[in-house]
């Protein structure tokens, strides 16, 4: 019977930015690490290992949140890294591939063809970054969407963005949840200009869009199976705090559909998951298996003598790893509540609220 080893490493955006085999993450995502390390456990069959820090620690706080939500579901074995050689591991799935997560398996005993190789790894690197979004959002010629991302090499090159708007945002290739992301106006000032220059000189660009008033954010979320077929896996509605996410609502598909509906047609947003599907079916094809969402916004629209009061923007960020809203799918439908992570720096919990 086959085993696949699940790994919670939310440090992975991080870890793409500083491509390094032996990153170490700041506290605070350490401490996200060790402290749901269980995650995986929602949605990992029976017969599969979780790697945590602390079993007795996991098995605690997975009993603790089956309870307040109402699952029932099996444990799965939980493991540390001392273990991980003693398995009959088949498949190994983290949050996210990089060369960290992929050098510590390699330290702990596992086959080396379990893991990808560092060419493939490069590759999900470059799929990673930002300006990958852009292109597939350039592919997207629908009515009713909006959207418009640039890769910059200069801050002279991002001051020219501003002639036709005044607002924009910037935001570095690879960064993790809402960090790495900044709104500047037309003259920045000197930390904005720094920070810029400091991206392009440690991650070679920076991604340059509009700025775009936004009324709700949402998610498509999929998962493609490498070999050129890309499943559409549900929606996934979110809340941010000054641009982070901060919890998944956990509703119905037709629940979470109709919110959406009230702003735009139900056909453009099946029109918009089928062209998304279609795209990344070829994108993906040989080079990434696995989970991945697709942030979007419905925006309002700004030009005076228009008809339509919003409009969609289909592509703000792709992020080739799973995400909140994955685990969100892996949750019975709960009306009202919410999914999040709360907590202080060095300590961190699932909660529904």
């Amino acid at each position: 019977m086959s085993m696949i080893l699940h790994i919670f490493n939310p440090e992975h955006d991080l870890a793409l930015a500083a491509n390094m085999s032996n990153f170490t993450p700041p506290l605070a995502g350490r401490a996200l690490r060790s402290e749901l390390s269980f995650l995986p456990a929602l949605w990992a069959s029976e017969n599969d290992a979780v790697l945590v820090d602390d079993v007795e620690a996991a098995y605690s706080e997975y009993s603790a949140f089956k309870k307040k939500a109402g699952i029932q579901r099996h444990n799965p074995m939980f493991v540390t890294k001392k273990d991980v050689a003693k398995l009959s591991i088949d498949k190994i799935e983290p949050w996210g591939w990089d060369l960290t997560i992929r050098n510590m398996l390699l330290r702990c005993g596992v086959e080396s063809c379990l893991v990808p190789t560092t060419d493939e790894i490069a590759v999900i690197r470059q799929l990673s970054h930002r300006k990958t979004a852009a292109t597939v959002l350039d592919q997207i010629s629908l009515s009713g969407t909006i959207g418009q991302s640039f890769c910059c090499l200069s801050v002279d090159e991002i001051m020219q963005k501003f002639t036709n708007h005044h607002r924009m945002v910037l935001k570095a290739p690879w960064s993790s949840t809402g960090r790495g992301v900044r709104v500047a106006t037309c003259p920045m000032n000197d930390a904005l200009v720094g920070w810029a220059t400091h991206v392009i000189q440690s991650q070679g660009s920076i991604m340059v869009e509009p700025y775009y008033p936004h009324v709700i954010d949402f998610a498509m979320e999929f998962y493609s199976d490498g070999k050129g077929n890309v499943e559409y896996l549900g929606l996934s509605l979110f809340d941010t705090i000054n641009g982070a996410y901060s919890g998944n609502i956990l509703s119905s598909e037709s629940n979470k559909k109709a919110t959406l509906i009230n702003y735009i047609s139900e056909d453009l947003l099946d029109s918009v998951r089928e062209k998304l599907v279609d795209i990344t079916s070829s994108l993906y094809n040989d080079k990434y298996r696995g989970p991945f969402g697709i942030d979007m916004m419905i925006v309002e629209d700004s030009e005076e003598n228009s008809q339509q009061m919003f409009l969609l923007h289909p592509c703000v960020e792709i992020n080739l790893r799973r995400t909140m809203g994955h685990v969100a799918l892996c949750l019975p439908v709960m009306e009202d509540k919410r999914l999040a992570i709360t907590g202080k720096p060095h300590s961190f919990h699932l909660c529904l609220k």
